[in-house]
């Protein structure tokens, strides 16, 4: 059951909380009547079983707890007119249809804009009064689906610097009287950097799961595509929601070749190319043509290029480095930052050479870098490639160390394992 509703929570959190949302007009109300609606089913359904829509019924749930909270606690006027909309809406028909909006002609011109509920709501968190790490953090907690320890893992903080940052953004919202509507059309490109780290961010966890046993959070992948494919939709002409969403169809096209029949991690240079998908392929490759024809080149559109250049590789050994590290200098111009000089560094050494690529990696350096362990397992590969064993060793145990998935955690030790001395390794050196 646990694993049940855990699932159930991954996967509609995020929806249930945007349309509570677009009823209450409310962050923290919503959010605490979905977060007391899944308490409600931990202690029901292990009793009664899981219903048979288990998304509605999270939202009709957390629906009618925010009746009985505003109840309680209405003092102003506002909060008795949000209680009497919510009693409407709930006596108008059945309590297992949890989409049904309050009154067509309310929402008619905030559907109009964006149709997607996690959309729009992704798009009012990102707003203007909180900065950019602000905006991101945010929106990946209330509607994401990711908990503190996996978004801190994406800005390389600590949990409780992502903690508190969730906090004061909300306070501010708050306090600027922000309104829970949609911004009009004209305020939308003015977020839409936001809207796409957000997106780009809730791939980035599914493709490479913080913590469990597997690699791969399919429903984290599914959703982030789903959201690229309706901002690309919604706005066509922006080069950079087009290059998103070539990055994470170029990106799951490998999916099938990353994981072996055994449940394990396969590294790129490994990865059975044939069962990469060509359709998902194609798509992106015609996406990123699009995109430099607009001449407008931005950090997710470079990526997009990187990762069409691997998918046109027929192997690892034949990737036009060159290209790639031409590319990572302009994504590090674009986009300075360790997570950028990490993958550069290892596309230097596949094309100068492992000396070059670790010269290169550990320039990059600084406090962010030690909380990164694809910067300790690169690292450790590099050692051992030129011959510095008992330091590769112990950059593998660093990188073991700051990794909570256990796929990984077994890829690691597997790799660490082929750098130890044959006797420590177990094999008495035969």
């Amino acid at each position: 059951m646990r694993e049940v509703l855990d699932a159930v929570y991954r996967r509609e959190v995020g929806r249930c909380t945007a349309t509570l949302v677009r009823v209450l007009g409310d962050l923290d109300l919503a959010e605490d009547a979905v977060a007391e609606a899944f308490a409600i089913a931990a202690e029901r359904w292990p009793v009664v079983g899981v219903p048979p829509n288990p998304g509605g019924w999270i939202t009709t749930t957390a629906r009618n707890r925010a009746i009985d909270r505003l109840r309680r606690e209405s003092t102003r006027e506002a909060r008795h007119l949000a209680a009497s909309r919510l009693l409407a809406d709930r006596s108008a028909g059945d309590e297992e249809d949890p989409d049904r909006a309050p009154d067509p002609d309310e929402l008619e011109a905030f559907v109009q804009v964006v149709p997607d509920d996690q959309l729009r709501l992704m798009f009012l968190c990102c707003h203007p009064a909180l900065s950019g790490d602000a905006q991101v953090a945010l929106t990946l907690r209330l509607l994401g689906g990711l908990e503190v320890p996996e978004i801190a893992r994406a800005f390389l903080v600590a949990d409780a610097t992502v903690a508190q940052r969730i906090v004061r953004a909300k306070r501010k919202l708050r306090h600027n009287h922000a309104s829970c509507r949609i911004p009009s059309p004209a305020e939308l490109p003015d977020r839409l950097h936001a809207v796409l780290s957000v997106i780009g961010l809730i791939f980035t966890e599914g493709h490479s799961a913080t913590s469990g046993d597997q690699l791969i959070r399919d429903d984290l992948t599914a959703e982030g595509i789903r959201l690229g494919r309706v901002v690309v939709e919604l706005m066509p002409d922006e080069a950079e929601a087009a290059g998103l969403l070539a990055l994470m169809l170029l990106t799951e096209a490998r999916r099938p070749a990353r994981v072996g029949p055994d449940g394990a991690m396969v590294r790129l240079a490994d990865q059975d190319r044939s069962r990469w998908d060509v359709e998902l392929i194609s798509e992106g490759h015609d996406l990123v043509r699009r995109c430099l024809r607009r001449g407008q080149p931005g950090p997710f559109q470079v990526q997009a290029a990187i990762a069409a250049v691997h998918a046109d590789s027929p192997s690892y050994e034949a990737t036009d480095w060159s290209q790639i590290v031409a590319l990572y200098d302009h994504l590090a111009a674009l986009r300075p930052d360790a997570v950028v000089g990490v993958n550069r560094a290892v596309a230097v050494a596949q094309l100068r050479g492992p000396a070059a690529g670790l010269a290169e990696l550990e320039a990059v350096g600084g406090e962010l870098v030690g909380r990164f362990p694809p910067y300790h397992a690169a690292r450790a590969d590099l050692l051992a490639r030129v011959g510095r064993e008992d330091e590769a060793v112990e950059a593998y145990g660093r990188a073991i160390e700051l990794t909570d998935n256990e796929a990984e955690r077994e890829f690691l030790a597997e790799r660490r394992s082929l750098v130890l001395p044959p006797a420590i390794r177990g094999g008495g050196g035969t």
